[in-house]
């Protein structure tokens, strides 16, 4: 009897029509974070102007929104391998939609602080959209597609910088006195600027709603889960919008993850379909100590703890330097500012400056996805990791003394590109790493071990720039770049061209 797997099928029916769709409605979700982690660099200092709040709290602002990202990111992980991609996708757009909206209408530092944390927990699942997609790719274009899906990330970026910008430009309209009516619009906007910056944010989220029940449920997920007729089914409708024929033969689920469990399986009982043979140990293991548990063990196996544990770190460390980029960028000058005058902990001000360097240094995003592009297939996937995380070594060394303005944005828009095309692949990697069963919960505790990096870096892009420790807050950044890139160089698994089941 002829059998294929989901990897054969889509390798068989190829990319087309059905995975640009999946495509847009995931490109969508990382729109939806990528805003959400820009807000940062602006809502802080808005907030702390008109509310006159410490540096401190300002920078607790961004740490409790990646707090909450960290229990969403796990969270929504167990979600997913246990009730499937589509219900996390549906559960987590919800909730960081509703809490986003709600955000803009706190009428106190306090109701903000909360709304901000609740905002990140549903924010957190924007992982599951990543593995969601991939699920659907072809093994031999899953990297350049992978780059092509990250586009969005840079496009929530791009979009966020200049949707503060121009809500910061009030400043420059008051100097314009003869276009009256253009100046009450923007004495409005700058008395509710983060408001409307929190509101608009949210938009992109709730538009993801509508379209849900278009979403299809991912067919490998379908087959760990052995439900073979449900799987077939979304292959069909694949292989229909892509005009496209599915493989001759069975569908049978590949039970390459448990064969350390069993040695002696016959040619016959591999060869068995699904339906009588699929996830016996997965089950057993479900059945005993809870799906979640049973895959945070199986992530936590001989076979798969090293590339787990380097994961671990290479999460924390990119999350680290890549959102700490992000905040550097609209602290530095003013740091820079307030300790060349002798005076620390100032109010910052209101810079136009602040948001176009932010502007530029989002564009840098753009050669960084081009590089990751170039490199992932040809290189793989781990030399690419280590080559940009010590190349964005080279490019933040000068700023460990200061530099002038220009100089700084050149230095940070080049580590910008790299930090951003080492996190794609990383993204990338990850979920080529896991096996289905375990996949959203292995890369959801993945990107959880992240957020603590993005807790962690406003206390450094932040506190230590407010207290004129810039030498040593870049020595930070160059320590846990430096140990992310070895990280990298010690993956045991190269996973160009292999198959995800």
């Amino acid at each position: 009897m002829e059998t294929y797997t989901t990897d054969e099928a889509l390798e068989f029916m190829g990319f087309g029509k059905f995975q640009l769709l999946v495509l847009a409605y995931a490109g969508m979700g990382w729109v939806v974070e990528s805003m959400e982690i820009m807000l940062l660099s602006f809502v802080g200092p808005l907030v702390r102007e008109e509310w006159n709040i410490s540096a401190e709290n300002e920078s607790l602002l961004s740490s409790v929104v990646f707090a909450g990202m960290l229990i969403g990111a796990s969270g929504w992980g167990f979600v997913s391998d246990k009730y499937g991609r589509r219900i996390c996708l549906l559960f987590s757009t919800l909730f960081a939609s509703g809490m986003g909206f709600l955000s803009a209408f706190s009428p106190n530092y306090s109701s903000l602080l909360a709304l901000r944390f609740l905002v990140g927990i549903g924010v957190g699942g924007a992982h599951v959209f990543t593995s969601w997609f991939l699920e659907f790719v072809p093994a031999q274009n899953r990297g350049t597609w992978m780059v092509i899906f990250s586009c969005f990330w840079t496009i929530g970026t791009i979009l966020e910088a200049s949707l503060a910008w121009v809500m910061g430009v009030d400043n420059l309209c008051e100097h314009v006195n003869h276009f009256r009516t253009f100046v009450a619009v923007s004495v409005v906007i700058s008395v509710l600027s983060w408001r409307w910056l929190l509101a608009l944010t949210a938009l992109p989220c709730s538009l993801l709603i509508p379209f849900f029940g278009t979403t299809p449920e991912s067919p490998r997920y379908l087959c760990v889960q052995n439900r073979t007729s449900d799987a077939m089914l979304v292959l069909e409708r694949i292989a229909i919008t892509n005009q496209a024929a599915l493989p001759p033969g069975v569908l049978i689920y590949h039970q390459e993850a448990k064969v350390d469990h069993s040695d002696l399986t016959s040619e016959k009982e591999d060869l068995l379909p699904v339906s009588e043979k699929e996830c016996t140990f997965d089950n057993a293991m479900s059945s005993k100590y809870g799906g979640g548990i049973a895959a945070l063990l199986r992530l936590l196996s001989r076979k798969l703890l090293r590339s787990t544990l380097l994961l671990w770190f290479a999460f924390f460390a990119n999350s680290f330097a890549y959102y700490g980029l992000v905040l550097l960028t609209a602290q530095l000058s003013d740091a820079n500012r307030s300790c060349t005058s002798g005076q620390t902990n100032v109010v910052p001000q209101k810079d136009v400056n602040l948001y176009k360097d932010t502007f530029i240094t989002s564009l840098a995003e753009v050669p960084g996805l081009i590089l990751s592009a170039v490199l992932v297939d040809w290189f793989g996937r781990k030399a690419s990791m280590w080559f940009m995380l010590f190349t964005c070594c080279a490019f933040i060394g000068p700023l460990v003394l200061q530099q002038n303005e220009l100089l700084t944005t050149v230095l940070l828009f080049g580590a910008r590109a790299v930090a951003m095309g080492s996190f794609t692949v990383l993204c990338l990697y990850a979920p080529e790493v896991y096996p289905t069963s375990a996949r959203s919960t292995g890369v959801g505790i993945a990107t959880a071990i992240g957020r603590i990096g993005g807790v962690v870096c406003p206390l450094v892009a932040v506190g230590m720039l407010r207290s004129c420790h810039q030498m040593e807050a870049i020595l930070v950044f160059e320590l846990v770049l430096f140990l992310a890139g070895v990280a990298c160089f010690l993956f045991p698994i190269e996973t160009k061209g292999r198959g995800m089941d």
